[in-house]
């Protein structure tokens, strides 16, 4: 502690920080493999219409239950599993399961409206935010896939008084499965007012706020 506190009166508090910060601990087991796009899985709402072109539209809503399977009243007599589907896949396997009843049958399937601020389960992903929040865990992208660091760290409840501002780290999972990590200064953001390194996150992405070591 005297060496730091030596080191800090030559070389200033944040160069003491870099030589004593370690390698900030992220949960393996939350970084994700590569995003790419959304898919269908537990917890997601659709929204299903089957017709054909000789009948009237149906609208369903569906929730994807927890064994990844949807119920639709409509004609099928059983679940369809859909977990991991991406829309236009889910889409091609009921057109399978209503040629039983229809010849041409018209499918459309959606993902319901969503609110990027409820507990509902988003198809657009998540990012974690872990270390010195309010609130750690999963932060659900919204539709706009407009989620920065500074929207995700307020809908985890905000840093907290001890948070590492300058030291914000995010971890990102690139397309060849390497992780890069890219360091945000809030203070930069927000003092400076310098909007434009305001981070856009990708799902997937780990956010980790350190405590300041000062």
């Amino acid at each position: 502690m005297a060496l730091a506190f030596a080191l800090a009166g030559i070389c200033g508090c944040r160069t003491v920080m870099k030589l004593f910060e370690p390698d900030d601990p992220i949960d393996t087991s939350v970084v994700a493999t590569w995003w790419d796009g959304p898919r269908v899985r537990p917890g997601i709402a659709l929204v299903v219409q089957v017709g054909s072109l000789a009948s009237q539209p149906v609208v369903m809503n569906a929730l994807v239950d927890q064994n990844g399977e949807i119920t639709l009243p409509h004609l099928l007599q059983h679940s369809v599993v859909c977990d991991g589907l991406t829309l236009e896949a889910l889409k091609d396997k009921l057109v399978k399961e209503y040629s039983v009843y229809y010849k041409q049958p018209q499918v459309t399937v959606m993902f319901a409206p969503y609110d990027a601020r409820s507990t509902a389960v988003s198809p657009y992903g998540t990012v974690t935010v872990m270390g010195e929040v309010a609130v750690q865990g999963p932060v659900n992208m919204p539709p706009t896939m407009d989620l920065t660091v500074t929207k995700a760290l307020q809908m985890a409840g905000g840093v907290k008084p001890f948070a590492n501002r300058s030291r914000v780290r995010v971890t990102r999972c690139e397309r060849d499965g390497t992780q890069r990590k890219i360091y945000v200064d809030l203070n930069e953001i927000g003092e400076d007012g310098r909007i434009d390194k305001d981070m856009v996150l990708r799902p997937g992405d780990v956010v980790w706020v350190p405590e300041t070591w000062y």
